[in-house]
């Protein structure tokens, strides 16, 4: 699993959207970029710049995965029946860490990662602490015994932030993930352009 060292909050200012709408984003108090040149006046963003940004939010939204990681699942996605875009979303959402953030298990994508790293997730009965596992449809993703107890957890299920979306059926300790979602199903707090980021691997 890669760890994340740099602060989290720190990709909302750099991108200057708060991409998780988490009340604590420092993007609610300064727009702006993080370090000593953060103020200075942007200038116009090539059409390269614009796919670019498109795919770090994108990725940064998913936990910041690895670029390795990232361009293995567009990869996998472009090769797929259908729309690249939409592929890349849907296989997104299949990764269990993202299926225990949406299901509330977890406060923000960064401490489902680590729910699951600790071993507290549970896939239709057997323990997993792989994050970017691909969840099924039809698969059970469970709290393990210590997790039922933990802070973390109950701090998730209390935000009022995001709502469980349809596709996963949370119940309790136990979540179902029901069906892959299209991009317009998907409960991203800001616009989310995946036909920008094919054009950037497309390149």
């Amino acid at each position: 699993m890669s760890k994340r060292k740099a602060s989290k909050y720190k990709i909302d200012r750099r991108l200057g959207e708060n991409i998780w709408g988490r009340p604590k984003s420092s993007v609610n108090r300064r727009s702006y970029g993080p370090g000593q040149h953060g103020q200075r006046r942007k200038s116009k963003v090539s059409d390269f710049g614009i796919q670019l940004r498109a795919k770090q939010k994108l990725k940064g939204y998913y936990g910041d995965v690895t670029e390795k990681q990232f361009k293995r699942t567009y990869q996998e996605a472009s090769k797929m029946k259908g729309d690249t875009g939409q592929n890349l979303i849907g296989l997104l959402e299949q990764r269990l860490d993202m299926v225990v953030y949406r299901a509330k298990f977890a406060p923000t994508i960064f401490s489902a990662r680590q729910v699951v790293s600790h071993g507290h997730i549970y896939v239709n009965g057997v323990k997993c602490n792989i994050a970017s596992r691909r969840v099924r449809p039809g698969d059970v993703i469970s709290l393990g015994k210590k997790a039922k107890e933990m802070a973390l957890i109950a701090e998730a299920q209390s935000l009022p932030e995001r709502e469980v979306p349809d596709y996963v059926a949370a119940e309790g300790d136990k979540a179902t993930f029901t069906r892959v979602p299209t991009l317009d199903e998907v409960p991203y707090p800001v616009k989310m352009e995946p036909n920008l980021v094919v054009e950037f691997y497309s390149r």
